[in-house]
């Protein structure tokens, strides 16, 4: 069963998808696993929608006040916030042994720019934990009855385990960490021809720059409380851009289903497939560009090859 096997295999870190078909499935999977947890006095996190979590606290009773939960619908909405949960929550209780969580980034409804980075979040997780310290026994759960086949393979290639019907076993269509970096090479979809306003920039047009976003963010729908999340947004990512990918680039705006996108591009390569997912040590220059965007905007998109990176950014319409 899903409880039987923790991290004691050699491993610090174990990352399992949990296959489950249902509502009464997902909680007759999960609550051995958390039983089992409070049990050995384990420090146990669950990050998973609102539903689920009122009734989590429902049937495990008084034991619930040993578990923490958050809502994945809020952490997760942007899936580059959802790594540092981890980080965090392992880092609280270093020293302690093995921590559990549960943590379900996908659900049906994702649109599918947001499928995409949570394939990615979950190739990154292997690597974000790859190191004898991180004490973490993830459970990752997927609904084979409400996911499309495509997303529950994906997820089948970014697990190393794969528990069903509260067995578990090792994942032989695994994609080892190195392979982490595809994904992070995909190149994103061209903007659409029309209705894409663009402008160039550099160090010297900076105050323009932020003055055309503000515009075009408002004429695209964008409510007046997002407006300088937007800016700063596209300030940061742009601010890199001068620093590190050649002294400039070309800003193109859109707007998207119910959202207005913002793409960065310029002719540097980014090298760390964690940036933006990691929080930077305040000791240190630099480093908070991406990470200040991923707190800003409800999706951010990386990519990067030899010819170039892009930074895309999501923002809803309110």
């Amino acid at each position: 069963m899903l409880a039987s096997m923790s991290v004691a295999d050699g491993s610090s870190f174990r990352h399992e998808v949990m296959l489950y078909d249902g509502w009464s499935d997902f909680f007759r999977q999960t609550i051995p696993f958390i039983l089992d947890g409070i049990t050995s006095r384990q420090p146990i996190l669950i990050v998973v929608e609102q539903r689920k979590i009122i009734e989590l606290r429902r049937l495990l009773g008084a034991d619930a006040a040993n578990v923490r939960f958050q809502d994945m619908t809020t952490i997760g909405r942007n899936p580059a916030r959802i790594i540092p949960v981890w980080r965090a929550f392992v880092d609280e209780r270093r020293g302690a042994g093995v921590a559990r969580a549960i943590g379900e980034p996908v659900w049906a409804g994702r649109s599918p720019d947001e499928l995409i980075e949570c394939e990615r979040h979950e190739a990154l997780v292997n690597l974000a934990f790859d190191g004898p310290s991180s004490l973490l026994h993830l459970v990752c759960p997927y609904d084979t009855g409400a996911l499309a086949m495509s997303v529950i393979d994906e997820a089948r290639r970014n697990h190393p385990i794969i528990t069903s019907n509260g067995a578990s076993r090792r994942n032989a269509t695994y994609l080892k960490p190195d392979a982490s970096a595809i994904p992070f090479q995909t190149p994103l979809p061209s903007p659409p021809k029309e209705a894409t306003a663009a402008m160039p920039f550099d160090e010297d047009h900076l105050h323009e720059l932020r003055e055309f976003v503000r515009r075009q963010g408002m004429g695209r729908g964008v409510g007046p409380e997002r407006i300088p999340d937007l800016v700063q947004a596209v300030n940061e990512a742009v601010t890199n851009s001068i620093r590190y990918g050649g002294g400039g680039g070309a800003l193109q705006i859109w707007s998207q289903d119910a959202e207005v996108v913002c793409d960065v591009s310029d002719r540097g390569v980014i090298e760390e497939p964690l940036v933006g997912r990691i929080i930077p040590d305040p000791t240190e220059p630099g480093g908070f560009g991406l990470w200040l965007a991923n707190q800003l905007c409800d999706l951010v998109q990386v990519r990067t090859s030899t010819a170039g990176s892009s930074v895309r950014l999501h923002i809803d319409i309110a």
